[in-house]
Formats: structure tokens, sequence, C-alpha cells
């Protein structure tokens, strides 16, 4: 049997691989969608472009779903304090969320040039809203946000959705905006093809550098400017999941201080900076499925940034620091978090093997002949 202190830690590197899967293959599908008025001029273009993720985007859906999941199963208190806090900003992800299906299914249903140009600006939205609002929401995490417990553990959040719009969210967010964005020309230049992928080089460029001075921007901001979180009181890693026992110090510079004592740690921001510049390099000399796997590694580190700043904290809490949410505080029990993990064994593999043989079958180029034949298509 494994110990509790272990599934916790494994359920940790789990959440984050689940979050990094979704950032990885839906966050092309949302960069697509922000790129979609700028790389594709004409109607036939367009449907181009929307066909390239046509078949795979609502399978790729599926880490988003799982990652919700594994939050509300294996941490609850951070699903109860994250999805209450962070409403009105979910409310409008899962509004762009639930558009993109609808501006994929009815876009070509009539062939009326202002009904197409309308949805475009719809399928717009609906990736540049979740790109921007991810990222916010990680900026603030970053920061902590206001929120308590009372002594029966029910959960208080004390601020405003346009208090998370604040200078380092913003960063974060436009960071996240422009590595999706970045993400997404890369799986289009594998797609397509002409003067679709001639366009697409262009914003692979653009995204590709501003992600770099975003990243290093936020960076800067973390080590001099956010406050950040350490525990000082003895926690227990097979304790009880209770909040309210541990002592908290918030302080500026704080979330440097396990780069500090293992300067290993650097690996991974600098493994976003790496594979930002051989993206570059790759799109340059057109080796663009190479492009494909440089720019995948840029948005995996980038998340693994993230996390590892963060540990051992969930969401830490601004207004009461002394009630963040730990992975040694914040878990379900011992017996849950065994059996999530046995499933999780189970059904991970067949998701993977699904989702690859997927990408195989459907490996190619779409072009406009393609869909000029197919009255199906998007």
């Amino acid at each position: 049997m494994m110990t509790y202190h272990l599934l916790r830690l494994i359920w940790w590197a789990l959440l984050g691989v689940l979050l990094a899967g979704f950032a990885i293959t839906d966050g092309f599908d949302l960069g697509i969608g922000m790129l979609l008025p700028w790389v594709a001029r004409t109607d036939n273009e367009r449907r181009v472009v929307l066909n390239t993720i046509g078949p795979v985007w609502e399978g790729n859906q599926v880490w988003f779903i799982l990652g919700g999941g594994a939050v509300f199963a294996a941490w609850p208190l951070l699903y109860a304090v994250s999805f209450s806090g962070f409403y009105f900003a979910m409310l409008l992800v899962l509004l762009a969320l639930i558009l993109r299906p609808v501006g994929f299914k009815y876009r070509s249903k009539l062939p009326n040039l202002t009904w197409r140009q309308t949805w475009d600006i719809c399928l717009f939205i609906a990736g540049f809203m979740p790109a921007l609002l991810f990222g916010v929401a990680l900026g603030n995490v970053l920061q902590g946000v206001p929120f308590h417990f009372d002594p029966t553990l029910r959960a208080f959040y004390t601020g405003t959705f346009l208090d998370l719009l604040n200078p380092f969210g913003l960063i974060c967010g436009l960071t996240s905006v422009a590595m999706l964005a970045c993400h997404g020309s890369v799986f289009l230049l594998n797609k397509a093809d002409g003067l679709i992928q001639q366009r697409t080089r262009r914003f692979t460029f653009i995204s590709a550098c501003l992600y770099i001075g975003l990243f290093a921007l936020g960076g800067y901001w973390l080590a001099t400017k956010v406050p950040g979180y350490a525990i000082q009181s003895t926690l227990l890693p097979d304790g009880p999941s209770n909040p309210l026992h541990k002592s908290v110090l918030r302080e500026t510079g704080l979330w440097m201080q396990h780069y500090q004592q293992d300067p290993r740690l650097f690996t991974l921001p600098a493994l976003g900076f790496i594979s930002a510049l051989l993206t570059l390099l790759a799109t340059h000399i057109k080796s663009y499925r190479a492009a494909w796997v440089c720019s995948a590694l840029m948005v995996g580190s980038t998340v693994a940034t993230v996390g590892v700043s963060l540990y051992p904290f969930l969401l830490p809490s601004s207004s009461h620091p002394d009630m963040s949410l730990s992975i040694f505080d914040a878990s379900s029990s011992h017996l849950t978090l065994e059996i999530m993990l046995i499933a999780t064994l189970i059904f991970m593999p067949l998701i993977l093997l699904y989702t690859s043989w997927v990408y195989y079958v459907l490996r190619g180029k779409v072009t406009e002949a393609d869909v000029r034949q197919d009255k199906q298509s998007y």
C-alpha cells in the first residue's frame, strides 16, 4: 500500500500532467481559433484552417474534462475555492468553449458571407478568451487570492472579477495568448500549405518572440514584485486534510526559494526559452514537425515552471496566508486517491493510445481542393 504522502505527490504530478496535456492538445485548437481571421483571407482558406483541427478538437477537450475531474476528486477544497472564487471568469471560459462547437457546426450551414464572417469572429473570441483567462487565473494563483475558511471549513472568497485583471495577471494572460498562438501556428504549418502556410510562418515568428519577451517579464515580476509564500510550521505529509493548522509566511521573492535551494530547477524555465528559440529555428529551416515538438516542449515546460514555483501550495490565500491550500492539507482521503490512481493507470494508457491513433489516421495536409470536394466538412 502506498503512503498518503506518496499518493498526494503522485496526484500533484498527475494534475500537472493533465493540465500540460490540455495546454498542448487543446491549446493549438485555441491558437488556431485566434489566428483564423489573420492567416486565412478567403472563405475557402478559412474552411481549410478550420478543417485542420475539425476532426480532433472535440477529442482534445478530454484533457480539460480530466483536469477538472481530477481537481474535483483529488483536491476538493481546491475545487470549492477556485471554482467559486473564479466563478465569473469560469463562466466566461465556459461560454467561449460552448461558442466554439456552435461556430464549427453552424458556420458553413449558410453560404451568406456576413453569416460566415460573424461565426469567424465568434471562433476568434472562443480561442482568445480562454487562452487569456487561463493565463490570468495562473497569474492570480501565483499572487494568491483572497479567501478564508470558517472553523467548519466553509470557504469564503472576498475578491471580485476585476481584481483578477491586475498587471501581473494580465502579463500571464498575454503570455498564455502568445504561447498558444505560437503553438497553434506551428500545428497549422504542418497541416496547411500555400498562402496560408506563408502567412502562418510570420505569425509563428511574431508569437514566439512575444512569448519569450512576456515570459521573461513575468519571471522578473515574479522574482521582484510578487509576494511569495512559505510554510513556517511543521506540516505532516501524511496528516489530515485541514488547511487551518499551519503557519505561512508571505513575502516578496519567496517563490524563488526552490530555485535557490536547487539551481537544477532553473532547467524548467530555461527549457521554455530554449524551446521557443528552437521553434523559431525549426520554422526558419521549414522543419515543421520538429517545430511542433519544440512548441509542445515550450508549453509543457511553462506549465511545469508554474507548478514547481508554487510547490507545495495549490492555491495561496492573500488575505489569510495561514489558510492557504497545499498538497498536504487539501487532498481527498487516502482511499479515494488510491482508487483514482488505479483507475488512472487503466484508462490513461487507453486515452493516449486512441489519441495517438486518431492523429496517425488523420495525418497529412488539408487543401482547398479537399474542402471544395467534401461538402460535409466545416
